[in-house]
């Protein structure tokens, strides 16, 4: 009998990371999730286990390169790598933005993916069919006022998983990227505004069901599990009220 596989999950505490632990798992796959929030990714293993399907925490920070390579010894052969930590951090215009906030996204984004699959690259690869998935953002294709920081990260992740496909091309490893527009999720918002509430709820105000954590969740399962010789190289899903970065049906 052939061994169960496994999907890595990055930033797995919330949102669309949990969400596609679940997908994933529910669709055969013995899901690891990795976060800095212990609690949170043990009482979702948890809740999968229950669920009669697979799943172990382990706490982790990926910006830390040392815990990630200890991290990634655990795994001879991986299926699938999920490289979905990250964030956003202010809304200021570049004149105004704080360097600190920019770095942090940067080493979260862009330093936090590259450690991680670098990692675990030898175990995709030894795999014989493994796959990247790195879960980048509209904002790595198309700039917009007040995000040059996070714009900047997203650029830069979104050319980490361009060269990566180029460099292992006719290895038996696939790199998929896939850029979200508007999701509307727990934390996403109101962590760029610091806990900011009525900030965060105005991103989504008047706007025709933006997209859910398990609508991207669900577009990743579906990119993972195609045939192993597909590829989908970039997939952009917006909701239909979103037309671009700055382009937003409202009906207030």
């Amino acid at each position: 009998m052939a061994a169960t596989p496994i999907a890595v999950i990055t930033g797995a505490s919330s949102g669309i990371g949990a969400a596609t632990a679940r997908r994933l798992a529910a669709a055969g796959y013995r899901v690891v999730l990795t976060a800095r929030r212990k609690d949170r990714i043990e009482a979702l293993a948890a809740e999968i286990n229950e669920a009669g399907h697979e799943a172990t925490a382990y706490a982790l920070d990926v910006t830390d390169r040392e815990a990630v390579h200890t991290f990634a010894t655990a795994f001879r052969t991986l299926a699938v790598l999920v490289n979905n930590a990250g964030g956003a951090l202010g809304a200021d215009p570049v004149a105004t933005g704080d360097p600190a906030d920019w770095r942090q996204m940067y080493e979260t984004n862009v330093i936090g993916t590259l450690n991680v699959t670098q990692a675990l690259l030898p175990a995709l690869t030894a795999s014989g069919d493994g796959t990247i998935v790195v879960l980048s953002s509209t904002a790595a294709l198309a700039s917009y006022e007040g995000g040059g920081g996070y714009v900047a990260a997203k650029h830069g992740e979104h050319v980490l998983a361009e060269t990566l496909r180029l460099e292992i091309v006719g290895t038996p490893v696939r790199v998929i990227e896939v850029a979200p527009g508007m999701v509307k999720t727990e934390e996403f918002a109101t962590t760029r505004f610091r806990g900011d509430t009525e900030k965060a709820a105005k991103v989504y105000a008047g706007v025709d069901a933006p997209l859910s954590a398990d609508d991207v969740a669900d577009t990743i399962t579906w990119a993972v599990t195609r045939p192993s010789h597909v590829n989908i190289d970039l997939l952009v899903v917006r909701p239909r009220a979103q037309a671009s970065n700055s382009k937003v049906h409202r009906t207030l």
